[in-house]
C-alpha cells in the first residue's frame, strides 16, 4: 500500500464495502481518520504502543472536536432543508469539502507524527485497529473487520 497515509485512506475508501463500514464506526463514535491512521500503522508494520496511541490521540481528538465534528454538525443539519433549496445545497456541498479538507488535514497531522515510527516484525497485525476502533458493538467489529479484509 501507500506510504501516504492520506492515499492510503483515499485508496481504501474506494473499495467496495469500506465507505459503509466507515460511516457505520463513525456513527459507532468512532473517529475515521485515526482508524484509517491505525490501519495504516498496521499495514506498514508499526508495533503498537500505548505511549504513540496517546500521541495520535491528542491530535485527533481536539482537531475532531473543533474542527470536524462542527462542520459535520452544519452539513447534516441542512440536509432535509438544502433538497429543496438550490442555494443552501451548493453551501452545503461548501461545507462538504470543507469537511473532507478538514479530514485530510488531520491526517496529514497524524502522517508527520507517525512517519518515522519503526517499522518490527509485528506479531499482532490489527493491534493498532482494535485499539482505535470501537469493538464495544457487534456493529463496530463487524465494520473493522471489513476494513481489515479491504485493506
Amino acid at each position: 500500500m501507500s506510504a501516504d497515509l492520506w492515499t492510503f485512506a483515499t485508496t481504501l475508501y474506494a473499495r467496495p464495502g469500506v465507505e459503509a463500514a466507515c460511516l457505520e464506526l463513525q456513527a459507532a463514535g468512532a473517529d475515521v481518520c485515526l482508524v484509517l491512521c491505525g490501519l495504516w500503522l498496521d499495514s506498514r508494520g508499526v508495533a503498537h504502543d500505548p505511549h504513540r496511541e496517546a500521541q495520535l490521540r491528542s491530535i485527533a481528538e481536539p482537531w475532531q472536536r473543533e474542527v470536524v465534528k462542527p462542520l459535520r454538525a452544519m452539513r447534516q443539519a441542512w440536509r432535509n432543508e438544502a433538497s429543496h433549496d438550490s442555494a443552501l445545497a451548493g453551501l452545503r456541498e461548501q461545507v462538504k469539502k470543507l469537511e473532507l479538507d478538514a479530514e485530510r488535514q488531520q491526517m496529514m497531522r497524524l502522517q508527520a507524527l507517525s512517519t518515522d515510527w519503526p517499522v518490527s516484525s509485528c506479531d499482532q497485525p490489527r493491534a493498532w485497529l482494535n485499539a482505535l476502533a470501537p469493538s464495544d458493538t457487534t456493529t463496530a467489529h463487524g465494520a473493522s473487520d471489513i476494513l481489515y479484509a479491504a485493506r
